[in-house]
């Protein structure tokens, strides 16, 4: 019979001589009764809170999941099957025992790479096996010593598997695990934390000390990084980063460059945001030819067939969102895109689309006053500048400039018909996502710099933004073409959330965005980039997205109702501290390597960013001080993303929204997966209360608390019936306007099915 063995910290487990076969492979009754008993006592082993009766039932609806020729490893998961599918609101303890019965799956796909042994072992020998196999990239083995992963490998803690839920492991195996050609797991949950976080200390001066840190907090699920990092690094193709943005001119080679860059980063894992308001409006002229621009909707259909056609390293297609303007004279037909109405040409439906609004279209809509649309190139020709290079009220001058000039072609349309259009395309496909451009670029502490034209596919980020541009071309006599291009600000999402699930006191929170501020300032220098204007704009800014998860599950264990004046007293004090302990993290790194490049003239080095933002006590007076004098090593901090993998895999709720349901389940690949509201209890029932029974007035007052504090944005989605009155949703989005929101993500109705396509910035 098989059995764990378990020695203090550094678990190691044993298998006997001869493991365990399927019940179908006994032709002889009485081995077939022995065999039962067999697993019967293994099941028991494993979960010793079942009843003799439930592990009976176990295994005889087990036995009905897999085939005569399936191994031991399959009857394992069969088990993990039929366990999680007793999940329930009564019962959600059989999540996690169903977690168990899968990582004895695991052990037994994984025992032929480790001699037979079952469980963990000699992590020296796994890496270097795993290296001369091409899986893990060969600088680990260069850099760190034997002695060091020896050191390693004595730092893991198995024991820590069973913090998974069913769906927790089975997504972190099915997805982040090392598999061989077969798809069977050849590493194991701790070996693949330990993998990460050796990987991510790389630079560190005491690496083994970082790499023990890092696994600490992602191996107890305090902290994990975003789908790229979780996967990639240790990879010999370590792309790290979620995200990129990417601005276009009104230039073809403009266009079909970004067109390009956007296919080699969904090549490499990553989605991409694409900022299209400075091309010019179907009707433009084009050299002097009146009425012959295409407009902005065929080169958004571009980048629909890219998606398509380059995906996200075979796993899913590319995932793309793409910015206008809402003074672009196309913005109507930009609307339509994602309708299932009209004319097939003009659709684009796997692309997401984003719209920019400044505050001027909110207060003419409700006001209910005429809205100008102005063609960038007519704009450009006229006056030498753009519109969109300015907001706030500059933004407002120049735009009525424009209303004023004679002869200028515009259209005008009531404000309110143009929002019912952009309510009308959110209530059908759950886009566009909404972009409040004038908050966004007045709270950018980096507008010294540039400006921010458009967020990216989960709308957290907001970067600065500008086009790479091609700045020469010359040919050799030997056939040799030499392209030059100035690099623009090409914005690379680095992302990282902390599980507030697991925070337990402020020190605790401390502890975790102090590691999680190093790791991820170490992913910048460590990333494979798939583009070199990327690369330069990361190590410029040194941006990061630092972000958290399980924000309904830390409310329900306070005992804090989501629609309560108390919700928004903790959001303010919670997001508070995270700021706080952030920006003295980034500012303890400047000190021992040096602030982003250009930290000189931004709002971190004037302290406008500490004034905007109140926070004027002794204690921010202190930091400030001290950012002042050492610098911050990250030019943007904090980015709170949807999370939608790594917070199945922390066995929380996503990122801050609130719950969708207390129990269901997810069908994925086949298999049904249960969700269950982490720690439910009769005590905390009615605390997790469903996203589309709150009052979503509640929801945007919370995320305005929280917007307060970070510097860039967050993934913040609006949950509606289908009952909901036109008027309602135009008042809910006039709310977040008011509320100081950057963004808004999805408009998610209970009638319609919303597609995240990029695992990569939903975490």
């Amino acid at each position: 019979m098989s059995t764990i063995e378990i020695r203090g910290e550094n678990a190691t487990a044993s298998i006997s001589s001869r493991p365990l076969l399927p019940l179908s492979s006994s032709l002889d009754a009485k081995d077939s009764r022995s065999l039962q008993e067999a697993w019967l006592q293994a099941i028991h082993a494993q979960l010793p809170e079942c009843t003799a009766e439930d592990c009976k039932a176990l295994l005889s609806d087990a036995r009905a999941l897999f085939l005569p020729n399936d191994d031991e490893a399959a009857l394992w998961r069969a088990l993990a099957q039929v366990a999680a599918e007793r999940t329930s609101v009564d019962q959600p303890q059989w999540t996690f025992w169903a977690a168990r019965l899968f990582l004895e799956a695991l052990f037994c796909e994984a025992a032929p790479l480790r001699g037979g042994r079952r469980g963990y072992g000699d992590f020296l020998t796994h890496v270097q096996a795993w290296t001369a196999a091409g899986c893990y990239h060969p600088v680990i083995l260069q850099t760190y010593s034997p002695e060091e992963l020896i050191a390693l490998g004595q730092a893991m803690v198995p024991e820590r598997d069973r913090l998974f839920t069913y769906a927790g492991l089975h997504t972190l195996a099915d997805r982040y695990l090392i598999h061989d050609p077969a798809g069977k797991a050849w590493e194991l949950p701790q070996e693949a934390w330990m993998g990460v976080a050796a990987y991510l200390a790389l630079h560190e001066q005491d690496r083994v000390l970082w790499a023990k840190r890092f696994y600490d907090v992602m191996s107890t699920l305090c902290l994990l990084p975003a789908t790229p990092t979780l996967a990639n690094a240790r990879r010999p193709r370590a792309q790290l980063a979620s995200c990129f943005i990417d601005a276009v001119e009104d230039d073809l080679a403009s266009i079909y460059r970004s067109n390009a860059a956007f296919a080699q980063v969904s090549k490499n894992g990553g989605g991409m945001g694409i900022y299209l308001g400075s091309v010019r409006g179907r009707g433009a002229a084009i050299r002097g030819q009146q009425g012959v621009a295409a407009g902005v909707v065929p080169w958004v259909r571009c980048f629909d067939e890219t998606t398509i056609a380059v995906d996200q390293l075979g796993m899913r297609k590319g995932a793309v969102t793409v910015t206008l303007d809402i003074w672009h004279p196309d913005i109507e037909a930009f609307l339509e895109l994602k309708t299932n109405n009209g004319d097939p040409r003009l659709k684009a439906h796997d692309v997401f689309t984003s719209v920019a609004i400044p505050d001027l279209f909110m207060r003419t809509v409700a006001e209910r006053g005429d809205w100008y649309l102005f063609d960038p190139d007519e704009v450009r020709r006229r006056f030498g500048w753009s519109l969109e290079m300015f907001f706030g009220e500059a933004f407002e001058a120049h735009y009525r400039r424009c209303i004023a000039a004679p002869n200028l072609p515009r259209r005008v349309l009531p404000a309110i018909d143009l929002m019912k259009a952009l309510l009308k395309s959110a209530y059908e496909t759950g886009t566009p996502f909404l972009f409040f451009r004038d908050t966004v670029q007045r709270d950018n502490p980096n507008k010294h710099a540039g400006q921010i034209y458009a967020s990216n596919l989960c709308t957290e980020i907001a970067q600065n933004t500008s086009p790479t541009r091609e700045i020469g071309t010359q040919a050799s006599v030997e056939g040799t073409i030499t392209t030059r291009l100035a690099s623009g600000d090409f914005v690379v999402c680095n992302l990282a959330s902390i599980n507030l699930g697991k925070i337990t006191d402020p020190q605790a929170l401390s502890h975790v965005v102090k590691v999680a501020v190093r790791m991820l300032d170490n992913v910048i220098d460590l990333n494979a980039y798939p583009l070199p204007q990327a690369k330069l704009t990361a190590q410029r800014y040194r941006a990061v997205g630092l972000g958290v998860m399980g924000y309904h599950q830390y409310l329900a264990q306070r005992g804090i109702p989501w629609e309560s004046e108390a919700h928004l007293q903790e959001a303010e004090r919670l997001f508070a501290q995270l700021a706080f302990e952030a920006i003295d993290a980034s500012c303890d790194l400047a000190k021992a390597r040096g602030s982003y490049p250009l930290f000189g003239g931004s709002e971190w080095q004037s302290g406008a960013y500490f004034e905007r933002h109140g926070y004027v006590d002794a204690r921010w007076q202190s930091l400030r001080a001290h950012v002042r004098q050492f610098g911050l090593r990250n030019g943007y901090l904090l980015a709170v993303a949807p999370t939608s993998s790594i917070s199945v895999i922390a066995g929380t709720t996503a990122s801050v929204d609130p719950i969708f349901a207390r129990f269901y389940l997810e069908e994925k690949k086949g298999e049904v997966l249960p969700q269950v509201a982490p720690g439910l209890s009769p005590e905390n029932f009615w605390l997790y209360k469903p996203a589309h029974q709150i009052d979503q007035r509640w929801s945007i007052r919370a995320a305005a608390v929280r917007q307060r504090h970070l510097d860039q944005s967050q993934s913040i989605n609006l949950y509606v019936t289908p009952q909901i009155s036109a008027q309602t949703l135009l008042e809910l989005y006039q709310l977040a306007w008011q509320e100081g929101l950057k963004t808004v993500y999805y408009l998610r109705s209970q009638s319609l099915t919303v597609d995240d396509s990029c695992e990569s910035c939903a975490g």
